[in-house]
């Protein structure tokens, strides 16, 4: 209750007029760092305000006394120093372009802070952190203020300011480095910190305003600007942060190489050929030292950014370019040592990893364009980097299942962005990655094997080779999605063909025992592997006499592509029986059906597709008598069974190849449909039926339709489908609206299928100009909507938000629309205005007060004007105030609830609820008379008198308008009664009944 009170206190006391002279109170009593928080915060409110700022003087005022504060009490509570430095920022950030007597006030930072950095180390903290703090508060776009005033400052700023303060930073590290600093001590260390994060905040600035975002942290080029070259040109500030590096404890070193990182990515035009050799050079030269004095590398942080580091080297300069350093054979040796030590520690920073990866995989794209005659010596390190990678994933099964760790391969995101950095590091020399591959997948899977045959194998041993397996599949599937048509070989076709054989006959071994038992992990690594096969050897652009084909022809009798097809299906088809209910492997299954049916009109490679028996056999047979996940009963939710809509998104492609217009396959196809619907309708037409059954074949059955309609992309075909549906159909898709438009996961599927069924989608509802099918399509489409929104709209917060959020800029620009609209009609609008004064959702009630105060204020401009001798207002408006004149109780009750909602409630939003009652009690002041009278003579006698005077001095000084000025002033003494009836009504026995004042 305490908090409660102080929470309202706070309100009132960032709006109230004497704020500033009171915030200066609390910081001058400095008894309380929270009481200075306070003063602090709301300042920062009050000059960012956007309507009725602060007069420019005022805000000079206040950054100098900020400023004065600051340097009078170096030692405050350091989140009060932050809060007043925050201040100071948005003031400078905000008044950037504000001038006084043609001098631009808030520009002197510099000159701001030099008087800090003369005085003690805390002193010298402070000036810093003003430094760092203002070009972060630049360098960031405010939601409050246009982006365009935003880059406007940014780039201004970036011009007159930012290289000095870098410049500065820099000279102040020299002189820091210089000196023997006591880094034990809190202080020191502390200046030292904030040294180090004003030069990364100069160097992480957005200086051409494309805010890049940290996804593509690894692409990043920092654009200095040309001004700033001969800070990089000369080799002391890259030495500067490297010394730092090996000079300062682990704790602060992360924020040098953060620095580091951006020093290594400055654009590469800043430099002409010779300038940008030489500055690579010296950047070697520093990783090579670290690398040679690894000491700090162990500390997660600095690991993490080292590697980030190492990343740049490949991203923002050629290998042609590394090649020609001079120490570049060892660098890249030391480079390759640390890689396969890090990968062989795979529990240590895994995050870290991706960056080392990055540094490969980009070398390794590289090889075949590099012209330098200098050697690479790539051919021998990334052999070592592969199998590092590689060993230290089969390894790792064992150690994971013996110590329960988190296994890597339940990450699917991380596994399969290392697999993509793997695919083109293994492809360098190709022939030592498969030589490996080859022996390490063969004696895993005899291994294997030999385990499953013996009677006394442990349950640990044979998981542990399925891990390995589970590896060695997904890195298979990687290294064939490397393969570059322009620059593979028939040698590598042949290994590809080697390595595939080997995962089919494996897959063939654990079909066999999916009876028995099944390996999640090894099936999902198999679809992985498939998905790359089919994006590499399946589809017209691939040579038939590739290798790979004459190898698995030779092994496994699969001669051809449609053969290769056939195994596809097969393990779709086997999948899909035995993992039914495993929704991880049934959806990818199902991707990779649906990625093969993809293509109208259909690629050689789909024709074959079809003509398979397996394939006819689904067409047939979609059914959960064969698919068990179609069953309905068995489902644990209905979100599971999402993954039917890709199902029958491919089987819709593939019966469309060979369609045409035969209406009798067409619905032959649609049988298992037709009987589902046709027991949805049997169940809907009883009074007692089974609702959970009911919902979950309706959910299941438009799933599936809506796969259909969106594969059905042709005229013809989606004709066959929307005679098929309508109007047999669409009574039982309206019927389950109304009667589960509160459960989103009904209603949203169906919705889903009628947005697909009106898709335009290439072109296929363009109906015939007799037909009235585009007319009977809309009429069922609009009936739902107008069914879910009557039914639902109040149940769902959001389309609550959107519905007076409508209201309310309907009433504020077009209240002359309103008021010719019919009698119930406006009736609708102001009940629905009147239930949403009284809604728990603030935005909800804070719009209904701006509705409401926009109809008030039309109302009475046209009483005010009917009364004047003025031209005759339109018959529009006479409607409207003939409405409201035949109904007043509407607005009386509207009157009663806002001042009940004032008077006895928590009332969130008082100056919301102010604006209309001005205008509510001049319409209805006989009534609000009655009701004034009503609240008195229910109070005790001795407090009649009180509450009579509250009510005097509500309306004193309140002149019968609503101009802006009068409606302040009502405002004002709202306040101030809302205050005094609480005080009145405290010591009060027996208070005043709500329910009397709302009657």
């Amino acid at each position: 209750a305490v908090r409660h009170q102080a929470e309202k206190a706070l309100v009132e006391f960032t709006n109230s007029p004497d704020c500033l002279s009171k915030c200066q109170l609390l910081l001058e009593r400095g008894s309380s760092s929270y009481s200075q928080l306070l003063a602090a915060t709301c300042l920062s409110k009050l000059v960012s305000r956007t309507s009725n700022p602060l007069p420019l003087e005022q805000r000079i005022d206040i950054r100098n006394y900020v400023l004065n504060y600051l340097a009078t009490r170096p030692k405050l509570a350091a989140f009060v120093t932050q809060a007043l430095i925050q201040l100071y920022a948005r003031i400078t950030k905000l008044g950037w372009f504000d001038c006084q007597k043609d001098d631009y006030v808030f520009r002197n930072v510099i000159a701001d802070v030099t008087r800090f950095l003369q005085d003690s180390v805390e002193h010298c903290i402070i000036g810093v952190t003003i430094l760092s703090q203002l070009t972060n508060e630049i360098n960031q776009a405010d939601t409050t203020h246009p982006l365009t005033k935003h880059r406007k400052i940014a780039s201004s700023f970036r011009d007159s300011s930012l290289f000095d303060i870098f410049t500065l930073s820099c000279n102040l590290l020299k002189q820091a480095s210089g000196k023997n600093l006591n880094l034990n001590d809190e202080s020191q260390h502390g200046l030292l910190m904030q040294l180090l994060k004003l030069s990364y905040n100069c160097l992480n600035y957005d200086f051409i305003g494309t805010s890049t975002d940290e996804s593509s942290d690894d692409l990043c080029t920092v654009q200095i600007p040309t001004s700033w070259r001969s800070a990089f040109l000369d080799s002391s500030t890259l030495q500067l942060f490297f010394n730092l590096y090996h000079s300062i404890p682990p704790s602060l070193s992360p924020l040098v190489l953060s620095c580091l990182v951006q020093i290594a990515s400055v654009r590469r035009s800043l430099f002409n050929n010779a300038e940008r050799a030489k500055f690579l050079s010296h950047l070697v030269d520093g990783v090579k030292r670290i690398l040679a004095n690894p000491q700090c590398l162990p500390d997660p942080n600095n690991y993490h950014e080292f590697c980030r580091l190492l990343a740049r080297l490949k991203s923002n300069y050629q290998l042609g370019e590394l090649v020609k350093v001079e120490n570049y054979p060892e660098v890249i040796r030391l480079i390759a040592n640390f890689t396969v030590t890090s990968l062989q520690h795979w529990e240590f920073a895994p995050n870290s990893v991706h960056y080392l990866l990055s540094l490969w995989q980009r070398l390794a794209a590289s090889v075949p364009y590099v012209k330098a005659t200098e050697p690479h010596l790539l051919e021998t390190y990334t052999p070592e980097v592969t199998k590092a990678y590689i060993t230290s994933r089969l390894e790792s099964v064992h150690v994971i299942l013996r110590d329960g760790l988190e296994d890597p391969l339940d990450d699917a995101g991380l596994v399969q962005q290392q697999l993509d950095q793997l695919s083109t590091i293994g492809r360098c020399e190709y022939e030592k990655t498969c030589a490996l591959l080859v022996q390490l997948f063969d004696q895993a899977a005899q291994t294997y094997q030999e385990l499953l045959q013996s009677t006394n194998s442990s349950a640990v041993d044979i998981t542990v080779q399925e891990g390995r397996l589970t590896w060695l599949v997904y890195i298979i599937g990687a290294v064939i999605g490397g393969r570059v048509s322009f620059a593979s070989t028939d040698e590598q076709d042949a290994m590809d063909g080697e390595l595939v054989c080997r995962v089919l006959q494996l897959m063939n071994l654990t079909d066999s025992r999916l009876a028995q038992a099944g390996n999640e992990r090894l099936e999902l690594a198999m679809l992985s592997f498939f998905e790359q096969f089919r994006k590499i050897y399946i589809g017209d652009q691939v040579q038939k006499s590739s290798k790979l084909y004459r190898r698995l022809s030779e092994v496994l009798g699969l001669n051809d592509e449609t053969m290769v097809l056939s195994v596809f299906i097969g393990k779709i088809i086997t999948n899909l029986k035995y993992w039914g209910q495993c929704e991880p492997i049934t959806s990818k299954t199902l991707q990779l059906l649906n990625d093969l049916s993809l293509g109208y009109p259909a690629p050689v490679s789909v024709r074959k597709l079809v003509k398979l028996s397996a394939v006819q056999f689904m067409l047939n047979n979609h059914t959960s008598e064969h698919f068990s996940f179609l069953g309905v009963n068995n489902q644990s939710n209905l979100s599971d069974m999402r993954c039917r809509t890709t199902f029958y998104t491919a089987l819709g492609r593939l019966l469309m190849v060979d369609l045409g217009e035969d209406e009798d396959q067409f619905e032959q196809f649609m049988l298992p449909l037709t009987a589902a619907f046709e027991a949805v309708a049997q169940m809907l037409s009883t009074n007692t039926f089974n609702e959970q059954e009911a919902k979950r074949t309706l959910v299941g059955l438009v799933r599936d339709l809506r796969g259909i309609a969106f594969a059905f992309n042709a005229k013809t075909s989606f004709m066959m489908l929307f005679d098929w549906i309508y109007p047999a159909y669409m009574p039982i898709l309206q019927r389950a609206i109304e009667l589960w438009y509160h459960d989103p996961a009904c209603t949203t599927p169906v919705l889903k299928l009628m947005a697909e069924l009106v898709h335009n989608r290439s072109q296929r509802l363009q109906f015939d100009v007799s037909s009235p099918n585009g007319i009977l399509l809309f009429r069922e489409t609009s009936k739902m909507i107008t069914t879910y929104g009557r039914s639902g709209g109040g149940d769902y917060p959001k389309l609550s938000q959107s519905f007076y959020s409508l209201l309310e800029v309907l009433t504020q620009d077009h209240m002359n629309f309103i008021a010719s609209l019919e009698p119930h009609v406006v009736m609708y609008i102001l009940s629905s205005i009147s239930e949403g004064l009284t809604a728990l959702d603030t935005m909800v009630c804070t719009g209904c007060c701006s509705s409401l105060d926009h109809i008030v204020t039309y109302l009475f401009k046209q009483l005010s004007r009917s009364t004047k001798k003025r031209p005759t207002p339109m018959a529009t408006d006479d409607r409207f105030l003939h409405i409201m004149q035949q109904h007043p109780e509407m607005i009386q009750q509207m009157l009663s609830t806002v001042l009940n909602i004032i008077i006895f409630e928590d009332c969130r939003n008082q100056w919301s609820m102010s604006r209309p009652l001005l205008g509510l009690i001049l319409l209805n002041e006989k009534y609000f008379a009655d009701l004034r009278n009503s609240i008195v003579n229910s109070q005790p006698p001795e407090k009649q008198q009180a509450m009579h005077l509250c009510f005097e001095n509500l309306m004193e000084g309140i002149e019968r308008n609503l101009l802006t000025k009068n409606r302040d002033r009502f405002t004002q003494n709202l306040s101030v009664f809302r205050r005094e009836v609480n005080d009145s009504m405290k010591n009060s026995t027996y208070g005043v009944n709500s329910n009397d004042m709302m009657s």
